[in-house]
């Protein structure tokens, strides 16, 4: 099974566990409609589904002609395996990242890390700025919180050092 993923890729449109499985309906659906057609009686007007940008994408870039039967059942059943077994990171945020940085840390994880991982993306306000990554066994935190909270102790010896500028300091001012 591991031999069938490493030919497939997905196309930077399919982010999340929620794109391939959309795609994955998609494909299966087209797949059911493709069958009834060849039941239909000869010469039936019939209109082929229209086919979402992600499934478009996936198609072609690995070079499979949807409507050829054996490679859209190959497809189904390397897509539906790697539903299964491609890698998941949870990326958290501390606010909404955009569609377009999205698409540039998706296709840097999949040039450098898998070409089928998947993503999900989450807020948590909390980190201040920065992210929090999360695979099936490991976290990485480049938050600023956790910046801050291993330079605690520099902070706090810097803070010693600086007069105490709570008292009161008198200054005088001209007014003409």
């Amino acid at each position: 099974m591991a031999h069938e993923l490493d030919h497939v890729r997905l196309p930077l449109s399919v982010i999340t566990t929620i794109d391939l499985a959309r795609v994955c309906r998609e494909l299966n659906d087209l797949d059911e409609f493709l069958l009834q057609a060849t039941l239909r009686k000869p010469g039936t007007p019939m209109q082929l589904p229209r086919l979402s940008k992600m499934l478009d994408d996936t198609a072609t870039i690995n070079k499979v002609n949807l409507l050829e039967d054996k490679q859209r059942k190959t497809l189904i059943t390397v897509l539906a395996i790697a539903k299964d077994k491609a890698p998941r990171l949870h990326i958290s945020f501390s606010a909404e990242p955009s569609p377009l940085f999205i698409t540039k840390i998706s296709e840097f994880i999949r040039k450098n890390i898998d070409q089928i991982a998947l993503m999900q993306i989450g807020l948590q306000p909390t980190i201040a700025a920065g992210c929090v990554l999360r695979s099936s066994n490991r976290q990485f935190d480049f938050s600023l919180r956790k910046r801050l909270r291993e330079s605690r102790p520099i902070l706090v010896d810097l803070m010693g050092k600086i007069q105490d500028v709570s008292q009161p300091v008198s200054v005088k001012v001209d007014v003409k």
